[in-house]
């Protein structure tokens, strides 16, 4: 069984229950050609059954190496951009302490993990290098390639710090490769030097790949369940493989509606939360809908708010700015902690009426009075209930966005699976970098600048 829900009778105002039904056929079509493998991008379906497909041994291996490692090391810097840090980013941030960076190693439980290579900002990378001079740390490098440009300049400075401190022989003990099975340049390094390798499976995309080495190395060396997390996903797996239908199974139901919203004009989706430590659930799933849907002038632009903070930036724009758009809200039914608001005698901020209840309650009640508001103002709402926030439902969660992602995309008549266009940028830079065989395309470049 699972635990998550969908519902979306805050919808209603906005399409009927038959304009939602009339997607049946499409989403059962759709769900077929997955089970099949007959869609667009069919070689890149692995992820579909890996919660149930993924081995002990290799969950057992991810394990003991990140014991290994939370014994020689205080943090874990993980290298990657996009799918290759999204998904572990997205997965650590819901389970740990609010403040853990200022924590100690003890406190945690577990090293620090924090991540490089996402960006080529110069200051942050020059303040991450000021953070590990007095640390002992170790690396784990995420690229199918190696050659990716912002991932291979970090991973090229922190080898070399590594090298200086300990020697190849030290440094190599310290590295870990998630990478191609057989190929690509990481592949090619790891075998000289020895670094110990986890394989990204061919047939699994990055931004896909969460349930993968790729982030379930970085979640166990943060000290998390793992195994509960891939339970949460084979749950879902099963689930909403038993039956397409749009009233029974939440995949369908959430692809079946999102794409209702979109034929009547709801173009851009929020996805939002009323808990900080869900932010970068927010920033994974913008990446994964934004990548698998945005072609050929087709999608549904993703957008990502946390609230209530943002509803004090936010707020007016969502309320009364452009009627395109709805919300997604992931509501959790309890939180971990309970802080009540005490009484003040002096009362001047004339909260005494909150005196004796918990947060929350006030924020389950900010999040109604909020729902009811934007509704009113012609914002649908679809809400995703879990009942807390654990790595049993985080990975309950992380399997419905892709499923009902892929048969989003199929809905569409789009490869969920590629990204052509996130070349563009990169064919440009290169060119602007003086990049051997770019010649001419910089010539033109620059006459455009």
């Amino acid at each position: 069984m699972i635990s998550l829900q969908v519902h979306t009778h805050k919808t209603a105002d906005f399409v009927t229950e038959s304009e939602i039904n009339a997607f049946q056929p499409e989403i059962t079509k759709q769900f077929e050609a997955l089970k099949k493998k007959t869609g667009k991008g069919n070689d890149f379906l692995g992820w579909l059954n890996l919660p149930s497909a993924i081995s002990q041994d290799e969950i057992q291996k991810i394990e003991n190496l990140a014991k290994k490692i939370s014994d020689i090391a205080e943090i874990l810097v993980v290298i990657g951009i996009g799918g290759s840090y999204l998904g572990s980013k997205a997965v650590i941030d819901a389970m740990s302490n609010h403040f853990s960076p200022l924590q100690s190693k003890t406190e945690r439980r577990a090293p620090l993990v924090v991540f490089a290579g996402q960006n080529i900002c110069a200051d942050y990378h020059a303040d991450l290098f000021e953070m590990l001079a007095k640390k002992e740390y170790a690396v784990a490098v995420i690229s199918k390639s190696g050659t990716t440009t912002e991932p291979a300049l970090a991973f090229r400075l922190l080898k070399q710090d590594l090298e200086k401190r300990y020697g190849k022989k030290g440094a190599s003990q310290r590295i870990v490769a998630v990478t191609d099975s057989s190929k690509g340049a990481l592949r090619e390094l790891a075998n000289t030097e020895g670094y110990e390798t986890f394989s990204i499976p061919d047939d699994v995309g990055g931004r896909f790949s969460v349930l993968t080495a790729v982030g379930l190395l970085p979640i166990a060396v943060a000290g998390f369940d793992i195994g509960k997390l891939i339970e949460g996903a084979r749950n879902m797996q099963i689930f909403s493989a038993s039956k397409p239908s749009i009233d029974e199974n939440p995949v369908a139901r959430y692809a079946a509606v999102r794409n209702a919203l979109y034929q009547k004009g709801k173009v851009i989706e929020i996805l939002a939360a009323y808990h900080p430590r869900l932010q970068y659930v927010g920033e994974w799933w913008k990446q994964l809908y934004g990548e698998s849907e945005g072609k050929g002038g087709k999608g549904i632009f993703p957008a990502s708010v946390n609230l209530t903070s943002d509803l004090h930036s936010m707020g007016q724009m969502i309320q009364d700015g452009m009627r395109n758009i709805f919300e997604t809200v992931i509501t959790v039914q309890k939180t971990k902690k309970q802080i009540i608001v005490p009484k003040d005698e002096a009362n001047l901020d004339k909260l005494n009426f909150l005196a004796g209840k918990s947060f929350t309650e006030i924020n389950q009640m900010a999040q109604k009075g909020t729902l009811i508001a934007h509704v009113e103002g012609n914002v649908p709402n679809i809400l995703i209930e879990i009942p807390e926030i654990s790595e049993l439902t985080i990975g309950e969660m992380i399997y419905f966005f892709e499923k009902a992602c892929a048969v989003s995309g199929y809905i569409l008549d789009v490869n969920p699976f590629d990204q052509p266009g996130v070349e563009a940028y990169k064919t440009n830079m290169y060119a602007l970098l003086g990049k051997a065989g770019f010649e001419s395309l910089a010539e033109e470049i620059y006459r455009k600048l």
